[in-house]
């Protein structure tokens, strides 16, 4: 006969089961990150902000150069199209796997909130991947973590990187700085209430949408990234965002033939990164 306290026990071996299990798909995924990133002579640093610690890699040997900053896009940030994942760190980081490509001399990738750290130590709940994605506190951290890693390169000179829901923090921190002295976004989503009625799911109420911001940055040299074969974040996303810039000849945007949402975008960084950025017309 199975016990009331045979069962608990049970229960409580389930669970440590489980919690050691996350722990070890963590540390993997951490583990990941840094065997991209290490080989290549970027550092690791948790970067503390007023709201979260967020995680980045640098590799810095020109201090006073410019300073190119990649920005991850949203990862894990869904199991399946209703449920929340626990754990929104990128399976492939793709931000990170462009950043160590890049041959500049300054070159750092910052994660989103709750990517590769744990939540209850990073100080970020479920809602920060979700509907608060792209909200005052996530901005305002990311904001900081930017100017902690300028601080390290000693430049007041920076690029900004940003894929997929990445460009659009690209988008909000380039509106509110005078130092960012190029855009450039990868699949990015540039309007975030077109792409989610595209994909017929409910708007993201917690947060600022990239393309209200859209007049601040007309004047930043930029240039916008679209996959020829992506249904994530299709082309006229970006087509709707220049327009509200003010280019009606959509010369500041890049098709990239067969590129997907992640695919088709290493084996040609390179080479796009010397595509010139754009002012506006």
């Amino acid at each position: 006969m199975i016990t009331q306290i045979s069962i608990i026990f049970f229960r409580k071996q389930i669970t440590i089961i489980a919690f050691l299990s996350l722990l070890l798909a963590s540390c993997a995924t951490l583990s990941s990150a840094d065997r991209i990133s290490q080989p290549r002579g970027f550092k690791k640093a948790e970067l503390r902000t007023k709201y979260f610690t967020l995680l980045a890699y640098y590799r810095i040997t020109k201090p006073v150069d410019p300073l190119n900053i990649y920005i991850e896009g949203d990862g894990n940030a869904w199991s399946n199209r209703t449920h929340l994942s626990n754990d929104p760190t990128p399976r492939n980081p793709l931000a990170l796997e462009l950043a160590v490509i890049d041959p500049s001399p300054n070159v750092a990738y910052l994660a989103r909130p709750g990517q590769y750290l744990k939540p209850q130590t990073a100080g970020v709940k479920s809602a920060y991947w979700s509907d608060k994605r792209f909200s005052k506190e996530v901005i305002t951290s990311m904001n900081e973590a930017v100017s902690q890693l300028a601080q390290l390169a000693k430049t007041d000179k920076i690029n900004l990187i940003g894929y997929s829901g990445g460009a659009a923090v690209a988008v909000l921190i380039a509106a509110q700085r005078n130092d960012i002295i190029s855009l450039r976004t990868i699949a990015g989503n540039l309007d975030s209430e077109a792409v989610n009625k595209y994909h017929k799911v409910s708007p993201l109420s917690g947060s600022f949408n990239p393309i209200n911001f859209a007049q601040k940055v007309k004047n930043l040299p930029q240039r916008h990234f679209a996959g020829s074969k992506d249904t994530v974040i299709p082309l006229f996303v970006a087509e709707s965002f220049i327009r509200r810039v003010g280019d009606k000849d959509y010369s500041r945007i890049t098709v990239v033939e067969g590129a997907t949402h992640s695919k088709g975008w290493r084996s040609c960084w390179k080479e796009l990164l010397t595509y010139p950025v754009r002012q506006s017309n």
